[in-house]
């Protein structure tokens, strides 16, 4: 692996944007059913109806190693990531059987205390049908058959007034906006930085994969374009097969215009594609720069 570091000159203020250039396949685990179906730590799955959503679902709930035999008065941060069936197993998985690695990953950097122990929710999307009317707040005109109906426009209450009370009840969380992320990929990713955006102030690092940011005439980069109040950290990642990776430049620079460039990592792999083995590799990248210490 080779890192290439620039700078980009904007507005008077230096810019730096750490960029990766990898290649080959990140580590799996073994074809095996049973050894890739294992989870590394502890993860909770825990059926979850919404009343706004009108449905039921898992929140996949993923506990440090410290979680069980540490201080009861410990508190705990909080990442919530969208496509949850897709972050801890690919026995699970909605697409191509891939996963995330998040259990590996966060279990490795808290061992070797590059980030504290912290909770991961993973929030399953509705199933491969319906995700998109969930995560989409405005209709994507290039989907065939096309979706004309969706209610991404209730996620940030979703997630504001059902999915995080619930944890906070459940678990030992530490439950301010600074320990407090939120993030996905594709269209999850899109609705991660509609329910930022929406909800200034109340998440502290938002973490964005492949971000899918045309829907609706570009909504969400002209959004981007206003916003004033980013989380303190800002994490995308790009790869460069068949991925967006010109809205992800126009996204830097909105956010880059409010926030200084030590706040904002975007990794951009050469060779990624638009799957979860590619946010996977990122992702060890991703969660150090969000919570590393």
């Amino acid at each position: 692996m080779t890192s290439l570091m620039w700078s980009i000159w904007m507005r008077g203020a230096a810019l730096l944007i750490a960029m990766t250039v990898t290649s080959g396949n990140p580590q799996t685990k073994s074809t095996n059913d049973v050894t890739r179906c294992f989870i590394a730590g502890n993860l909770e799955v825990r059926p979850f109806t919404s009343k706004i959503f009108h449905n039921t679902r898992m929140l996949r709930i993923w506990l440090p190693p410290q979680y069980s035999h540490g201080l009861r008065s410990a508190r705990y941060p909080v990442l919530y990531l969208n496509d949850g069936q897709d972050l801890f197993n690919a026995c699970t998985s909605v697409f191509n059987g891939q996963e995330w690695r998040v259990d590996e990953t966060a279990t490795d950097l808290i061992n070797s205390g590059k980030i504290p122990p912290m909770i991961i929710v993973g929030i399953d999307n509705a199933g491969r049908i319906d995700r998109a009317k969930e995560y989409l707040p405005f209709p994507d005109d290039t989907l065939t058959p096309a979706i004309p109906k969706v209610y991404g426009k209730q996620y940030p209450s979703f997630l504001l007034n059902e999915v995080i009370p619930f944890i906070n009840r459940e678990y030992r969380t530490n439950p301010s906006p600074a320990a407090t992320g939120i993030g996905g990929s594709s269209y999850g990713a899109g609705i991660a930085l509609y329910t930022a955006i929406l909800l200034p102030g109340r998440f502290g690092k938002l973490l964005l994969e492949s971000p899918s940011l045309y829907a609706h005439d570009n909504y969400l980069l002209k959004r981007a374009d206003q916003f004033t109040r980013w989380p303190a950290k800002v994490y995308v990642g790009v790869g460069s097969i068949n991925e967006p990776v010109e809205d992800v430049h126009r996204l830097a620079e909105a956010i880059l215009r409010h926030k200084p460039g030590d706040r904002l990592l975007v990794v951009s792999t050469n060779g990624g594609a638009h799957n979860a083995n590619a946010w996977a590799e990122r992702f060890p990248r991703a969660l150090q720069f969000l919570y590393g210490k």
